[in-house]
């Protein structure tokens, strides 16, 4: 049974992965249809068994948004130029990830890509990794502070119970290590929106409260990470359109605001269009 121990008396357990011995003999059959060749074009296709959870674990927020250390987490396999890049072929998904100052230039960043167009966050970070974004929220007082480091691995890992055998632990131990207050998880492809709401779920048994800002509402209720938040936006640019930046800004600040008050695990629909008309018709960026 794959869980995250319970530290904390009066918390309820909730098991990361629900029924796992089920959710196995399921992904067993769909990698014999893989093998085949039915993968479908996003490399997993109709058939891939998505983790289906009932409940979800819930941390609430002990700390005003304006006086806390926030840490963000990407799923669009980001690492540094010069670096070892991700493993996109690693049978299963590469289970590593990459620790990454925040002074890194965005120019300086390469990102493996498998499951998303890299076409829009190689235009601008932002579309994926808000660092910017984040840092301005923080110069503001929106947030207190951005951690010094932010996390990325690639979240194509179709084995979601190595995902948290493997990588999960780790990513947690150095969060903590920083005495992140939150996290702000960004998926970046169908299949990453899996394995960051398992990553979501699993930081809460920790005692990290957490926000996933998502596309694909879909997997997120499948998945059901304790807070989540969606519009209708593209993989590949789930923090906003490239180049847009108060596309971005409005989308990280509604999501950011919805932190202290929700009181329960949530997946709610943000207010922020694509789009509006307006805009669109005036060419407003």
């Amino acid at each position: 049974m794959q869980q995250i121990p319970c530290k904390e008396e009066g918390e309820i357990l909730v098991e990361t992965i629900e029924r796992i011995d089920d959710w196995r003999e399921r992904y067993a059959r769909w990698q014999q249809g893989s093998a085949s060749g039915s993968a479908g074009r996003d490399g997993i296709g109709d058939d891939y068994p998505f983790v289906e959870n009932k409940r979800a674990p819930f941390r609430p927020m002990r700390r005003a948004l304006p006086m806390l250390n926030l840490a963000l987490v990407s799923s669009a396999g980001a690492y540094i130029d010069g670096t070892e890049p991700f493993d996109v072929n690693a049978p299963g998904g590469d289970l590593t990830f990459r620790e990454i100052p925040r002074e890194v230039e965005a120019e300086d960043l390469r990102f493996a890509a498998r499951g998303y167009d890299p076409s829009a966050v190689e235009q601008d970070a932002n579309s994926q990794v808000p660092v910017e974004r984040l840092e301005e929220f923080a110069g503001n007082g929106i947030i207190g502070q951005l951690n010094p480091v932010w996390w990325s691995f690639n979240g194509f890992i179709p084995d979601a119970a190595r995902l948290m055998d493997a990588l999960v632990p780790g990513l947690i131990t150095r969060i903590k290590r920083y005495e992140a207050q939150a996290a702000l998880l960004i998926p970046a492809s169908r299949l990453c929106h899996q394995s960051v709401a398992l990553l979501a779920r699993a930081l809460e048994q920790e005692g990290v409260p957490t926000i996933m800002l998502a596309v694909a509402r879909d997997t997120v209720e499948e998945v059901r990470p304790p807070r989540a938040v969606y519009y209708n936006g593209e993989f590949g640019s789930v923090s906003g359109r490239p180049l847009w930046p108060e596309h971005q800004r409005r989308i990280l600040d509604e999501t950011l605001r919805l932190l202290e008050p929700m009181d329960q695990p949530t997946v709610h629909k943000l207010a922020v269009e694509l789009e509006t008309q307006v805009q669109k018709s005036r060419g407003e960026r």
